[in-house]
């Protein structure tokens, strides 16, 4: 992929942040989320690619969504074919509280290299490149605690684990404090608790627990541009699941998959902050109607990671805010 492609793509998230920020704070998730659903769809329509959605906010019918198999850019005779893995805001209880870490973020690869996880949960893990191949997913949360230890020459109570905050995580967040690792709890936003992992400044050192499937292959992707290290395994609450994953060509419901499986060859990743975060700054308002974004830019053919401060002028965007 032309990585001319990367800020193209930025571009789209920045769009997305810039409209989604306007309802920080305001309670209303939904109109949140459309307002970055309706600014990254435009957004595409400046992008000469021949983009099919894998990884969007549901199935057709849920339109206006970014629906899954939706086709976006502007497909030309010699347009590359690109899969794309998006949350236009990831965190919209985040966005409409005024809380921490708000994001828009996409993935994108070559054409038939994502997973095409149905919208179901994932039981996660995820580790940096320093922890790459000492954790396993088969081990338990003590064992691979043991092993990051090791593997980061960190004592065991200086380890941290980030876990999303749910009544069915109990049993793992008991076990882990048996350990003394410490845990840091999180409300919403596993994309990038998940990056946190990679940032030695962030203080994450694992995320795991169970979450969102579509979630699980872009933070795949993120993590693979950073030289991390994912695996992710299906978890079906009932058999109407089982039945989607298996018409979007999921075969073995027990797999594992490991990162290479989730997103295969070259992949890049963008994400722009919507409030502020440990990952990124959010949305700030300047005087003379405009603002500024703060974008993260990754490919994982190069490692190259970008971070991009942009000013706008709102005055002259073609899109309305």
């Amino acid at each position: 992929m032309d990585r001319n492609l990367a800020l193209e793509f930025v571009r789209i998230t920045e769009y997305a942040a810039l409209a989604s920020a306007r309802f920080t704070g305001r309670g209303d998730e939904k109109a949140a989320d459309q307002a970055a659903v309706d600014a990254m769809r435009k957004a595409f329509d400046k992008v000469n690619i021949d983009g099919t959605v894998v990884i969007g906010e549901g199935e057709r019918d849920e339109a206006p969504m970014l629906y899954i198999g939706e086709k976006v850019g502007v497909a030309l005779e010699n347009s590359p074919q690109v899969d794309i893995a998006l949350d236009p805001l990831e965190g919209t209880t985040i966005c409409s509280k005024g809380g921490v870490g708000a994001t828009s973020v996409i993935a994108i690869a070559q054409k038939g290299h994502f997973l095409h996880a149905p919208d179901t949960y994932m039981f996660k893990i995820a580790v940096g490149p320093k922890a790459k191949g000492a954790v396993k997913f088969e081990n338990t949360p003590t064992e691979n605690i043991l092993a990051l230890s090791e593997a980061l020459h960190k004592p065991v109570d200086h380890i941290s684990v980030a876990i999303l905050d749910r009544p069915r995580h109990q049993d793992i967040i008991d076990e882990i404090r048996q350990t003394k690792a410490r845990i840091h709890l999180f409300g919403d936003g596993d994309v990038s608790a998940g990056i946190a992992t990679c940032e030695d400044s962030s203080g994450i050192d694992m995320m795991m627990g169970i979450g969102g499937a579509p979630e699980g292959v872009i933070t795949a992707a993120a993590l693979k541009c950073m030289g991390g290290d994912f695996f992710g395994k299906l978890h079906f609450r009932n058999d109407h699941e089982k039945e989607r994953a298996s018409k979007m060509g999921v075969t073995d419901l027990e797999k594992v998959y490991t990162l290479e499986e989730i997103a295969k060859g070259d992949v890049m990743f963008c994400a722009s902050g919507v409030t502020d975060g440990p990952l990124l700054k959010g949305v700030r308002t300047l005087s003379g109607n405009q603002a500024k974004t703060y974008s993260l830019v990754m490919r994982s053919k190069t490692g190259t990671v970008r971070y991009i401060e942009t000013q706008h002028n709102l005055n002259l965007k073609s899109f309305a805010f």
